[in-house]
């Protein structure tokens, strides 16, 4: 299991789009879905017995689509990069995903790329195709864009992001010149990195957007301990939104929503014996406790 997992939350379309995401990408694999008990049920509004989340993989990312209602709407400020080894690939990639979608930036030859193009799905969900100039190591990246009020801080969240996760490192950086306004000189026009053997992406941009951070994409750390668990959750909530705190669930000082949760939740929940109860005892809680969970 992956430390960090891309959590995708639709309203009620979580099954056709892993399917539909199954179909686009060739290296993909879908996971045993996980269904509303009625006290999940009560509190989402989702029919008892339906589908609750459906983990995939693609590209040997883990990812988890979640049917929650419509609280949240995917946006790009997270999307994903999709690393391809050939323009062919670029242009049949963009195709599939262009179905019923939207362009974000046209698919064309750009000064960082020979083929790139931002697409929002179907689904509302935005990818980032493109033809990499140098060595491809990780297929598919999630990028953060950090815009209006927390435009010019995505370096500070790298710093941070590298400081909390093991196993993390810096890997690239280019910043805005002077003369590329209204991005500030100095601010980040990408970089990646390195979180738990992990890469992902992050850009400033001073752009006029009407978006921002929010619930509908967020990320899973997947605990081993309680202690580990007190860890994360005591580093990503600092600074962060305390309104934001359930279940598990924490905004960080930039709006990015993280989930800190055990490994054996997924067991718990699938324990038709169990699900009720744990799914009871974790709706009380805004840090997760193992060991209340185990008894329920």
């Amino acid at each position: 299991m992956q430390k960090i997992t891309s959590f995708l939350w639709f309203d009620d379309q979580a099954e056709d789009a892993v399917e539909f995401y199954k179909s686009v990408f060739k290296n993909s694999q879908g996971g045993e879905s996980t269904h509303y008990s009625e006290a999940g049920a009560q509190v989402s509004g989702q029919p008892k017995g339906s589908v609750m989340t459906v983990p995939f993989q693609l590209y040997g990312q883990d990812f988890v689509a979640l049917n929650g209602g419509p609280l949240f709407k995917f946006n790009p400020s997270i999307s994903f990069f999709v690393n391809c080894k050939t323009e062919n690939e670029v242009q049949k990639l963009w195709d599939k995903l262009s179905e019923g979608g939207k362009a974000l930036m046209p698919l064309d030859k750009y000064p960082f790329s020979e083929k790139y193009g931002w697409i929002q799905d179907k689904y509302g969900v935005s990818w980032q195709i493109i033809l990499p100039m140098g060595e491809v190591k990780q297929t598919i990246v999630p990028s953060m864009l950090f815009v209006q009020n927390v435009c010019g801080r995505a370096e500070e969240a790298i710093n941070y992001y590298t400081s909390v996760f093991g196993n993390s490192k810096l890997l690239t950086t280019f910043r805005y010149s002077a003369g590329e306004e209204p991005d500030k000189e100095g601010t980040l026009a990408y970089a990646d990195f390195v979180l738990e053997g992990q890469i992902f992406a992050a850009m400033d941009s001073a752009h006029e957007h009407k978006f921002n951070f929010n619930e509908a994409i967020s990320f899973v750390v997947n605990c081993e301990s309680q202690e580990e668990l007190d860890y994360f959750w005591e580093k990503l909530s600092k600074g962060g939104d305390p309104k934001a705190q359930q279940c598990g669930w924490l905004k960080d000082k930039f709006g990015v929503s993280w989930q800190i949760v055990p490994m054996v939740l997924g067991e718990l929940l699938s324990n038709t014996d169990k699900a009720q109860k744990v799914m009871s005892a974790l709706l009380k809680m805004k840090k997760l406790d193992i060991e209340t969970l185990k008894k329920a």
